[in-house]
Order: structure tokens, then C-alpha cells, then sequence
């Protein structure tokens, strides 16, 4: 496949589409009952006199912006305003400022990125986490800021600064420069800071194009949550539209109860032509299209691409969106999924045609090649080398080193299978992180992660998350995470046991579902044999769960002994064992 044309920097997809569609909607968030609404003519114009203030401030490559809030357009003028000068950006997740409890975690960033300046939306909102002494001596941004005197205005960097050489600043950018420093999600040692460059952003876009054709045939709109302190919010996502010359509207919802109508309410306004979640997202999107004729006739109209991202789509899902794009327009739109990390920018690997199920990740992506090591029986480990590959990791030599091999090959630590070992080109499926893989003390390896993703759907919807258990033990059992509203709903009490939920009922249906599942596999390494209801949910301040929503399975088995001792006590009423 022929490579379309790769830009050198962010800053040319900027003003080329200035030019070419100066009055497109470019970004755009709620404000009041409608939307606040940046051209692109706007936002170069408002880029330009942000990164002159920027200039006049003396900031460089050495001076990195720190970004506490979530998306916002103002978040999005900062960091493009920085990537025109060559300004790093470390946006950080949100909870971290907005829980007491996480500040922990925003210490350690601000203490490796060392910023010189901190942007936040709300100064008020976020004062707790700007009085960290952390901050001393930081320059403080804030759009609203509040009642504080140490605070600069937003409005105060749109002023800009004549005196100022901006169009030299810009032209000292190149594909080496270092446009963001993302932090890892610490879920198996302390946050890394990823150098995030260039190249590595506006070549991705171009391998993205080449596998997705369409997104250059007409410009694409995405209405979309997906944080942008993440890699593939903020850089898949975002850089999607401005490199397509696309419309950018932020959704304010989430998939979270309290959120979702937030989604409901934007998308009645807005729709997409791409559509980006995460599979529970689209569990809730779905329950709701199928219940409004109206929101599913403009959810699926224009649709080219749905995408889904952070585990596999369960199958009915799937289903369910096949069957109402095709009663809508006749046809279902590619319907896949792609796979990469916070170093690789992130697409490095992308089913590109359709697939009837969910769960494959395809082929590598143009310039991309692959590594695969044999585990054992069809399993490989995954390492790949490209252009849109991290050079390392921010000021940390030694954990630089140790993700590469002698071949310069990126060390991911994902395994992978053949979807067909007779047909390569069929493309390879996830399965699995190979440092969640454990033995048991028969000897026999579980692969955790493919196992916890077929009970997450034999558990449903009882079970939000769950960790498998059974390391240096004889049988596999899972702690669960219960998703209380469904629970409530079905009827179950929540009394709780020391750490646990004590409900015969619920560990009855619990018993029901392992011993129908027993049924259907065979074989230590898959056959559970005991569950725990779990009566605290997963704690970002404890570190159980990441910034990105994810298990640290490690931290929970740590974190929860006494009750994984439960688990494995035969004598305790509080579990479900076969």
C-alpha cells in the first residue's frame, strides 16, 4: 500500500484547513443551551496569539505546560498553541487534581515533567489541587479564575505579543520535537512520562487515512468523551479531525450513571460520523437508540465507523448495531477496532475491512513491523518497530532501555493469536497481557485476561469488573466488583460481611452461572470453581484502579488479602464455590 503524504508538524494540518475551510467548525463544547463553536480560521488566529504569549514568557522545549483539566476547547487551543512553538504538554487526568486522595499522584508528575506553567478550567474548582507546594512558583492559567489574585486570566494569553518572532519559533519545529509527554497508567510501577513527538502523531494520522480511506473523502465529525489526558482521546481522536480537516464536538456525558444523559442530550443535538467508546458505552448508546426512532435515525444516517476501544464488543452488541444501520441506511458501517499503546501514538495495529465479531485487531498499520515470539502453543508476544514509535521515555534512561530489545524492537508485553494460522492476512486477535498470565500449583498457566473477559459476559450485567484469582493456588476463583445498580434492580440485597456482600441469593445465581459455564469448558486452566462479591468498589486513591478506568489487578490482590484469604476458605458462607 502506497503511504499518503505525512505532515512535519500539527501547526500545516492548521493552516491548511484555515485556509481550505476557514469557516468549518473545527472544536466545539456545551455552553448555556447550545454549543461554543471555534472555526478553523478562529482557532488558527487564536493558536497564533496564544503561543506569542507563550513566546514572550521565554517558554521552550524545556518548559513544559502542565494540564489538570479534562477536555475543554480552551484545552485544545493551550496544547495546540504549545505543539506551534514546540512547547510540551503533559495533560494529566482530572481526578487527580479533583480527589483529595489522588494528589499523590499529581505530585509525582508535577515533580517529573518540573512545568512552568499549570492550566486548570476553574481555579475555584480546582484550589485544592493548585495549594499543593508542588506548585510553588508555577505560573497559574485558569479560563474562569476565580476570586484568586495568583491566577492568570486564559483571555490574558488570547492578547498575544507583537514582539515576539512566532512565525521563526514555528518554523524551529520538526518531526523530532517533543509535542506531549503522556503518562503511562502506572498500573504495574510508578506513572512514566512518554515523549510523544511529532513525527509520531502526524505519521500515525497518515497510516490511520491509508487504512481508513474515507476519512479523506469527506471531512469526518465526531461527538466524543474519551479523555485526552489518554493517547487515544487525545491524540487518535483529536488529531483524527484536525488532520481530515473534521469537526471536533466534545461530549460532556459519560457512560457512568449521572453522565449518560448528559451524552443522550448532545447527541440530539450533534451527531457523528465516527463514533468512538468504550464497549459499556456502547451497551448504554444501544439500550437507548433502541428505545428513541428519532435519535436513531440521526445517530446512524451519516455513519462511517464505529469504533470501539478497551476491550472486546460483546457479541450482541455488535449485533444490535448491525441490524439498526441497516435499518436506517441500508448498509452497516465498518464496524472495528484498532491496537496500540501510550508509546506507539497509538494505532499500530488496525482491522481495515469488515469482520462479523468483535475482538481482532487486525494487521499492522502502514510502516509497522511486527515481531511476534513464539509462547507456547499458537500465543506470540508482540513487540514492533515504526516511525510512530516513542523515542523513550521523559528523563528515564534505564526503563528506555529496558523497553527495546537488541533489535530496537518495542517490547509491549501483549500476546496476540493468528485469527486463522492458515490465512495470516485474517490479522491477529488480543489475547491478553502476558504479565497477567500466572500458574497454577499444578503447573498449568491461566491466561487471565481472555478469561476475564468471557466471564465479564457470563456474569452480566452483575458484575462491573472483576480479578481472576489463583496464583500458586489449586483452583482459579474470581473477586467481583458488582455493579450495584443491577443488583438493586434484580432485586439482590447488599448487606455486606466484612469487605464482602453477604446475599445467599445472589451467590445462588452466581453458583448457577459458574456451573453452566463448568459445563461448556473443560480443563483447569478455564474451569472457576469459587467467587467473592466484593463491597467496595475499586479506589483511585488506594491505586486499584488507574486513571483510565482500569484494574490494577495487582493492587487489588495486595490491597484486599484478607479477603482474597476468604475467597479460598472453604468454611466462609460469604463465597460461591462449585
Amino acid at each position: 500500500m502506497r503511504w499518503g503524504r505525512v505532515v512535519d508538524k500539527t501547526s500545516d494540518w492548521l493552516h491548511r484547513w484555515a485556509k481550505e475551510a476557514p469557516d468549518r467548525v473545527f472544536i466545539a463544547e456545551r455552553s448555556g443551551a447550545g454549543w461554543r463553536e471555534e472555526s478553523y480560521a478562529q482557532t488558527l488566529q487564536k493558536v497564533r496569539a496564544i503561543a506569542q504569549s507563550l513566546l514572550a514568557r521565554g517558554m521552550g522545549p524545556q518548559t513544559p505546560i502542565l494540564i489538570m483539566s479534562g477536555n475543554g476547547v480552551d484545552h485544545g487551543l493551550l496544547s495546540l498553541a504549545a505543539q506551534y512553538i514546540g512547547v510540551p504538554t503533559a495533560p494529566v487526568a482530572e481526578q487527580y487534581s479533583l480527589i483529595h486522595g489522588a494528589h499523590g499522584r499529581l505530585r509525582h508528575a508535577i515533580e517529573l515533567v518540573r512545568p512552568k506553567m499549570a492550566y486548570v478550567v476553574d481555579a475555584d474548582q480546582y484550589s485544592e489541587a493548585l495549594a499543593l507546594d508542588a506548585l510553588d512558583g508555577i505560573e497559574i492559567v485558569a479560563s474562569r479564575p476565580g476570586r484568586s489574585d495568583h491566577v492568570t486570566a486564559f483571555e490574558a494569553l488570547l492578547t498575544g505579543d507583537g514582539s515576539v518572532d512566532l512565525d521563526a519559533a514555528n518554523a524551529q519545529v520538526g518531526p523530532e520535537t517533543v509535542a506531549k509527554i503522556l503518562m503511562t497508567s502506572g498500573s504495574t510501577s510508578a506513572p512514566k512520562g512518554v515523549l510523544t513527538t511529532q513525527r509520531m502523531m502526524c505519521v500515525n494520522q497518515t497510516q490511520l487515512a491509508d487504512g481508513l480511506p474515507f476519512l479523506r473523502d469527506h471531512a469526518p465529525r465526531v461527538v466524543d468523551w474519551l479523555p485526552w489526558n489518554h493517547v487515544f482521546g487525545g491524540s487518535h481522536n483529536f488529531n483524527m479531525m484536525l488532520a481530515n480537516g473534521g469537526s471536533f464536538y466534545i461530549d460532556d456525558g459519560k457512560p457512568v450513571k449521572g453522565l449518560f444523559d448528559r451524552t443522550l442530550e448532545n447527541l440530539s443535538m450533534v451527531t457523528g460520523s465516527l463514533v468512538f467508546n468504550v464497549p459499556v458505552g456502547f451497551a448504554m448508546l444501544r439500550d437507548a437508540l433502541e428505545k428513541d426512532a428519532a435519535l436513531r435515525q440521526r445517530f446512524f444516517e451519516n455513519l462511517d465507523l464505529v469504533f470501539y476501544a478497551g476491550a472486546s464488543l460483546p457479541q450482541d452488541v455488535w449485533q444490535s448495531f448491525e441490524r439498526m444501520a441497516v435499518e436506517i441506511k441500508g448498509e452497516v458501517p465498518l464496524m472495528t477496532s484498532s491496537w496500540g499503546l501510550t508509546e506507539t501514538a497509538p494505532a499500530t495495529m488496525m482491522q481495515q475491512e469488515p469482520i462479523g465479531r468483535s475482538g481482532v485487531v487486525g494487521v499492522p498499520m502502514n510502516g509497522v513491523t511486527a515481531k511476534l515470539i513464539p509462547d507456547n502453543d499458537m500465543r506470540c508476544e508482540v513487540r514492533v518497530k515504526g516511525p510512530n514509535i516513542m523515542p523513550g521515555y521523559f528523563e528515564d534512561a534505564q526503563k528506555t532501555k529496558e523497553a527495546f530489545d537488541d533489535e530496537g524492537y518495542f517490547i509491549t508485553g501483549d500476546a496476540m493469536v493468528f485469527v486463522d494460522p492458515e490465512d495470516v492476512n485474517q490479522g491477529l486477535r488480543f489475547d491478553g497481557r502476558i504479565s497477567e498470565d500466572f500458574k497454577l500449583l499444578t503447573g498449568t498457566w491461566v491466561r487471565a485476561a481472555g478469561l476475564r473477559i468471557e466471564l465479564l459476559a457470563a456474569l452480566a450485567p452483575l458484575a462491573a469488573d472483576l480479578v481472576i484469582t489463583g496464583q500458586d493456588r489449586d483452583e482459579i476463583g474470581v473477586m467481583i466488583f458488582p455493579d450495584r445498580d443491577a443488583l438493586s434492580a434484580a432485586g439482590f440485597s447488599l448487606e455486606e460481611d466484612d469487605g464482602a456482600l453477604s446475599c445467599p441469593k445472589l451467590l445462588a445465581e452466581i453458583h448457577h452461572r459458574l456451573n453452566a459455564r463448568a459445563g461448556r469448558v473443560s480443563g483447569s486452566s478455564t474451569r472457576v470453581t469459587r467467587a467473592i462479591v466484593l463491597a467496595e468498589p475499586a479506589s483511585l486513591t488506594e491505586g486499584e484502579v488507574t486513571a483510565k478506568g482500569n484494574l490494577n489487578f495487582r493492587k487489588v490482590l495486595t490491597g484486599r488479602a484478607a479477603l482474597l484469604a476468604r475467597l479460598y476458605d472453604d468454611a466462609d458462607s460469604g463465597i460461591a464455590k462449585l
